[in-house]
C-alpha cells in the first residue's frame, strides 16, 4: 500500500511526533507507516483523513501486489 502522509505532513507542517499526538498513536507508527512497514487499521486511517481533511483514498493507495 502506497500512502502521502509525508506530502500531507509537509503541506500542513506537522512533525511525525505531532501528527502521532493528533492520531493517538506512537511517532514510530507515523515513521513505519511513511515508510510502507505498516499498514493502518481502518480506524487510525480514518483517523488521519479527518486530521489532514482529506479522503482516505487521497492518503492511501493500493499497490498492484495488494490485489494478490
Amino acid at each position: 500500500m502506497k500512502n502521502n502522509i509525508k506530502v500531507e505532513r509537509a503541506k500542513n507542517n506537522i512533525t511525525q511526533a505531532d501528527l502521532a499526538k493528533l492520531a493517538n498513536v506512537s511517532r514510530q507508527t507515523i515513521n513505519a507507516m511513511e515508510l510502507g512497514k505498516y499498514a493502518p487499521s481502518v480506524i487510525l486511517a480514518l483517523r488521519l483523513s479527518e486530521i489532514f481533511k482529506i479522503g482516505v483514498n487521497e492518503l492511501f493507495e493500493l499497490d498492484a501486489s495488494d490485489w494478490e
